[in-house]
């Protein structure tokens, strides 16, 4: 089956056989392919880990009617999307495809797309995944992919930095980035005087309405673009990525585990109760929904199960992505996610970006402090809640709020209560729907009750 994101691209496609994924390769690309392999830059970018590598299909094993090669790439268990990333992730997705492209020049090869979708995060790194962007460098050509990193990256990049980190947002409405004209009229006038900037978004924004008219004349279409001038465009785009930054404070639940937040007792057998409802569940794969910055998503991580710790909060997966490079996890993916409205379908006939259900399914889910938001927050019913979960994976980890504990008291302040099927009974007779309770336990120094459930 031909993997619907995959039909953009003329000299190949990914599809999957027998439950194994393939990439197929066409004979328009042979040249570029053989010079890619036999130049040693495929050995290169994979020794640095900067490839995803793959291995070419014995002739016999799969056969594709029209196709030069057959290859089976290493898998990745998750893929994520660039609206999904933390600042960070999308930074460092953003120096991996300049570094990738320096590197390129190097073995005589160039990228042909600089999309943020060639990246994905593969054990606590980014690595770029698509095999066929690699083209033999013609010289003086300019560098065709310029505009779309430009739009993948540096804009996001920009908006997120110098107006609200949220703006990483509009990248599901504009799939093949925000658009510069778009960036040059949100980005505060500050950014003018930021040489960089003012390059590679707000004249390039310029330039490219001019060369979209039809004032252009042939002669400025065909300036060359020498090699030197290629190293000197990508050095100035690396500088421009590192200078931008983001400070993630003062978002709603950045401090919500800092000491004092809670009682030591209670955090301390809250991950009691976790590590041995792990121990019992015994899963692969771990989605912590709402992980905030990854606290309880390490008790499974640390213990080689593999976890995609979800939050809304911008701050929260950024300072957890942090804490993956600084201790070089391996086994712990933060990515932004609102559940109350997930990642869904996008692209031409829905079909090219996968909703995160479609992606995968987890063995295990983890929604700590978790329901009362969702039930009081956002008025969803317990029966809701239980259904969607259980489409997700086939146990759940769940702590249930009452309505007595400070945090619920604290969103009811300013609110009618109107909530009165909100009780441990609601609770568990709205899930028992779906989940047989293996067991429950109330955590120490609170009035909160942790379960594992499995689905029936």
């Amino acid at each position: 089956m031909i993997e619907e994101g995959s039909f953009r691209d003329p000299d190949g496609f990914v599809f999957t056989h027998n439950n194994k994924l393939f990439r197929a390769v066409a004979h328009d690309y042979k040249q570029n392919y053989d010079h890619f392999i036999n130049s040693g830059l495929y050995n290169k970018l994979t020794e640095q880990g900067y490839l995803i590598s793959h291995r070419e299909v014995e002739d016999g094993d799969i056969q594709v009617k029209g196709m030069y090669k057959i290859l089976e790439p290493e898998i990745i268990s998750f893929i994520s999307y660039p609206y999904e990333w933390s600042f960070s992730q999308l930074k460092d997705a953003a120096l991996l495809t300049l570094e990738i492209q320096k590197t390129a020049l190097e073995f005589g090869m160039s990228l042909k797309d600089a999309s943020a979708f060639n990246i994905q995060f593969y054990k606590g790194r980014p690595i770029f995944i698509d095999t066929l962007s690699f083209e033999i460098y013609q010289e003086n050509q300019p560098w065709f992919a310029y505009k779309q990193f430009c739009q993948h990256f540096l804009s996001p990049l920009a908006l997120m930095s110098y107006k609200d980190v949220r703006l990483n947002g509009l990248l599901k409405n504009y799939i093949d980035g925000i658009p510069l004209d778009l960036a040059y009229k949100i980005l505060p006038r500050k950014t003018l005087f930021k040489l960089g900037l003012l390059m590679h978004i707000h004249l390039h924004a310029m330039a490219q309405k001019k060369y979209d008219s039809n004032k252009v004349r042939v002669s400025e279409l065909n300036r060359k673009f020498s090699k030197e001038s290629f190293l000197r465009l990508l050095l100035s785009l690396r500088e421009t990525v590192e200078k931008v930054s983001w400070d993630p404070k003062g978002t709603e639940w950045g401090n919500y585990y800092d000491p004092g937040v809670h009682s030591s007792r209670y955090s301390e057998h809250k991950k009691e109760l976790v590590a041995s409802f792990l121990s019992v569940a015994k899963p692969r794969t771990l989605w912590d929904l709402g992980a905030n910055t990854g606290i309880y998503s390490r008790i499974a991580s640390d213990n080689n199960i593999s976890v995609i710790a979800f939050d809304i909060d911008p701050a929260c997966v950024e300072n957890s992505y942090r804490q993956v490079k600084d201790k070089k996890e391996q086994n712990l993916l933060p990515l932004l996610l609102d559940l109350t409205n997930p990642s869904p379908p996008l692209g031409w006939a829905n079909g090219e970006r996968k909703s995160v259900g479609e992606r995968a399914n987890a063995d295990i889910i983890m929604g700590l402090a978790l329901i009362h938001h969702l039930a009081i927050s956002n008025n969803l019913p317990f029966t809701k809640i239980a259904q969607y979960f259980s489409q997700l994976s086939d146990w759940i980890i769940i702590e249930f709020v009452p309505k007595e504990d400070d945090k619920v008291q604290i969103m009811l302040k300013n609110r009618k209560d109107i909530f009165q099927q909100y009780s441990i009974s609601d609770f568990e007779m709205a899930f028992q729907k779906y989940y047989t309770i293996v067991q429950k336990q109330q955590i120490e120094n609170s009035k909160r009750t942790l379960f594992l459930m499995k689905k029936l």
